[in-house]
């Protein structure tokens, strides 16, 4: 692993005292997440498909709380690629993603600690799950057309 350079380091901390401040700190990063899976497996639409997938569910719990501090916090302890995990499931498209982010919204309000750290994470939540959809329009489904890709979460 490369070390971080100074400047890189104290951004990192930054962001994530920036976050701590709102209430995103290891704790609530991981209630959100356990809470979240806990949704997602008891769902009709997502349930089976996770199911499908995920044999070791502590193991994956512990991945997704890895991610999640990547993203909220910078950490950098979190090392993969969901892409090509998302890539590779037939069943999922616009409408499987739409409704995973209603369950993350809902989780959200659930356990909110800050109005200032729901936006936060929602927003980043928002921005992966359009990058995965377009990742699969692409690479799965062949759509290379931009203009198509712009905004395929909402598109009709």
């Amino acid at each position: 692993m490369v070390e971080a350079t100074p400047f890189a380091a104290r951004a990192r901390n930054e962001k994530r005292e920036q976050a701590e401040r709102m209430g995103i700190d290891p704790a609530f990063i991981s209630a959100m997440v356990e809470n979240f899976y806990a949704r997602v497996r008891a769902d009709s639409l997502l349930g089976p498909i996770f199911e499908q997938r995920i044999a070791d569910w502590p193991h994956h719990l512990g991945r997704m709380k890895a991610f999640w501090a990547s993203v909220l916090h910078q950490s950098g302890g979190y090392s993969g690629n969901p892409m090509i995990k998302h890539v590779a499931i037939p069943a999922i498209a616009r409408r499987e993603f739409a409704h995973w982010l209603g369950l993350f919204d809902e989780t959200l309000a659930e356990i909110e600690v800050d109005p200032r750290a729901t936006s936060l994470i929602a927003g980043r939540a928002r921005m992966i799950a359009e990058s995965l959809l377009n990742a699969i329009h692409i690479h799965r489904d062949g759509i290379n057309d931009p203009m198509k890709l712009k905004g395929a979460l909402h598109a009709g």
